[in-house]
């Protein structure tokens, strides 16, 4: 009886994570949406991505925000399933790259640079859905992405220091 109680807090404690970590993702998409979609775009939210190198449950948390917000997105049709899969898929390569580096700092560089090399996604639906050139348009995003991740680099490696992502 102890064990399936102890897996079942478990299990709630897990749920719960993911649930607040995807629900923050999409309230700050949500309220930045200015700013969120489009061919020059500052997504605050991707800082989250940060924390599938803390815990792999965040890979589910990030991808499953990133596919409610995207719901929001004027190319939604193509942003829904696409962004999903390439958050999914740029997650756990993160994961797979970084896994043997200690330095957490330097996980996070790597994780900003593969992220934001991974906006070619983002270009080529703005590309498709809206006709806009896709080389200017990856650029645009890209260094957006790169700004963001880099705010929120410092952010999440602060907070770590008070909540410990990796419990």
């Amino acid at each position: 009886m102890q064990t399936s109680m102890s897996s079942t807090r478990t299990s709630v404690s897990e749920l719960t994570k993911i649930a607040l970590v995807a629900s923050l993702y999409v309230a700050v998409t949500v309220m930045l949406s200015v700013i969120s979609f489009g061919a020059v775009q500052l997504r605050i939210a991707e800082m989250f991505n940060y924390l599938a190198l803390y815990h792999k449950r965040y890979v589910i948390a990030v991808t499953l925000g990133v596919v409610l917000a995207n719901f929001m997105s004027p190319t939604w049709i193509l942003d829904v399933p696409i962004g999903g899969l390439a958050t999914f898929i740029v997650l756990l390569l993160c994961r797979a790259v970084t896994k043997n580096i200690e330095n957490m700092k330097v996980k996070m560089v790597v994780t900003a640079l593969i992220v934001t090399a991974s906006m070619f996604t983002v270009a080529a639906q703005l590309t498709i859905m809206l006709d806009l050139p896709f080389w200017p348009t990856y650029f645009t995003v890209a260094v957006g992405e790169l700004l963001s991740m880099t705010v929120g680099g410092v952010t999440i490696h602060l907070l770590n220091k008070k909540l410990n992502f990796a419990k």
